[in-house]
């Protein structure tokens, strides 16, 4: 079916419900062209396209932090010859030293005060990856003032995601609308699983390229070594000797972190309350087997600012002495070029969140996922990228019974399973190729 219309029960074809917010292409690409090239004596003046990331959610979470050096990474990679602008919307507590140390050739902006710099210099904008569209309102911005070309690098599309806690039941969710008319001008939408490229091509989203495209995090290469071997020596890891496992609340308890200024979700908090003891006690029961069974050390670390107290709460404070012993708890809190560097130090992962995997596989190290429903369809990129069997579902008990002998076999077997990860990571880069050769075809026009 051409993507731009729907099928009628007659048979016929009509208008997409969303043509009334498409630009011709052509416009596009006239505006792009004036606003990109110039003319001065009659001759186009040379400069290299330039292209805007809308990307740096926040700087609390490690993976939210990973989602810009890995979308910088691939653009480094794959399109040399473009000049890379970064519109952040947080790049404190040392996020921008470590950015800049590392692509020292992209300028980072103020978004105080350089919008009007972006919308006037930059051809193409590429909002990159997120649990959502974040950056809806200044996407719509781009769209409206500009008319300039745009695209979406590795979101989940969830109709069930609710950001505002809020929000009643059944009201209907107007984030998934507004994001839909969003993405159907975009000149592509590479979604980071295959249920969310489902959910848009069901709405009947028009946008002319929509595929399955893994999260930018992936390509995350940041590294501090030396901080990562200091802290393996102090608390006696030994590279290849123990497991990682990290733990998670339902839902990320911001209200507990000052610069959030937030007041305490009542209704979170009781569902965090609820479910602690259910959603971390495999994982306890995988730290005492691994620990007693297979000699391998675990160290329980965060990728969150608040997940420092419930790993010690649910995970460390509850085992047994003799196991107690040979856990390694994290007190404080990391950037991602350290936690990377300890990753890939260690034998692999497992626990309840989603990004330290994919820094882990991204960098050839086995991972395992738990998710659960508050976390989106996220989880499910792992099957697309042929993790199926290192996926547990919190929510089937079915799937609770098989975390325990998945993490031992993953830690008994470690050379079968780099095997695993290794073919997912080369599945990974394969697709972010292809991917990045649609951006730089468009970018082109």
């Amino acid at each position: 079916m051409h993507p731009q219309r729907h099928s009628r029960s007659d048979g016929r074809v009509e208008p997409s419900r969303f043509a009334r917010y498409q630009l011709p292409r052509r416009a596009w690409l006239a505006t792009a062209t004036v606003a990109t090239t110039g003319l001065t004596g009659g001759m186009a003046r040379a400069r290299p396209r330039r292209l805007v990331v809308r990307s740096s959610w926040q700087t609390v979470n490690i993976g939210d932090i990973a989602h810009t050096p890995g979308i910088l990474r691939l653009l480094e990679t794959h399109l040399p010859n473009v000049e890379v602008w970064l519109w952040p919307s947080n790049v404190g507590n040392g996020v921008r030293e470590l950015l800049s140390r590392r692509f020292p050739r992209v300028r980072i902006l103020d978004p105080r005060k350089d919008v009007a710099e972006i919308f006037a210099e930059c051809d193409f904008l590429l909002h990159g990856s997120g649990p959502s569209l974040v950056a809806r309102r200044d996407l719509r911005r781009w769209r409206e003032e500009t008319g300039k070309p745009y695209g979406v690098y590795g979101i989940t599309l969830d109709p069930f995601f609710v950001p505002d806690s809020k929000r009643p039941a059944g009201s209907g969710n107007e984030a998934v609308d507004d994001s839909l008319d969003l993405l159907s001008t975009a000149e592509f939408v590479f979604f980071r699983d295959s249920r969310s490229l489902a959910f848009a091509r069901d709405q009947g989203c028009p946008c002319p390229i929509m595929q399955f495209g893994p999260d930018a995090a992936f390509a995350t290469d940041l590294r501090d070594d030396p901080a990562a071997d200091r802290f393996l020596q102090q608390h006696d890891l030994e590279p290849g000797r123990f497991l990682c496992c990290i733990p998670r609340y339902r839902f990320t308890p911001y209200w507990r972190l000052p610069e959030k200024a937030r007041d305490v979700d009542p209704v979170r908090k009781a569902r965090n309350d609820t479910l602690k003891e259910h959603d971390h006690a495999p994982h306890r029961q995988a730290i005492e087997r691994v620990v007693r069974e297979t000699g391998l050390r675990v160290l329980v670390c965060p990728e969150d600012r608040t997940q420092m107290a419930i790993g010690k709460e649910m995970l460390v404070d509850p085992l047994p002495a003799d196991v107690r012993r040979r856990v390694v708890w994290r007190p404080d809190y990391w950037l991602t070029g350290e936690a990377i560097s300890t990753y890939v130090r260690s034998a692999g992962l497992f626990g309840n969140e989603m990004h330290s995997p994919i820094m882990a596989v991204g960098n050839g190290v086995p991972a395992i996922v738990c998710r659960w429903r508050e976390q989106t369809t996220k989880g499910f990129m792992w099957q697309d990228i042929g993790l199926g069997d290192w996926l547990f579902d919190m929510d089937d008990e079915a799937d609770v019974k098989k975390i325990v002998p998945a993490v031992l076999k993953l830690a008994e077997d470690q050379a079968a399973a780099c095997r695993q990860a290794a073919a997912a990571r080369r599945f990974v880069e394969q697709r972010q190729g292809e991917t990045m050769a649609i951006v730089r075809e468009r970018l082109s026009g």
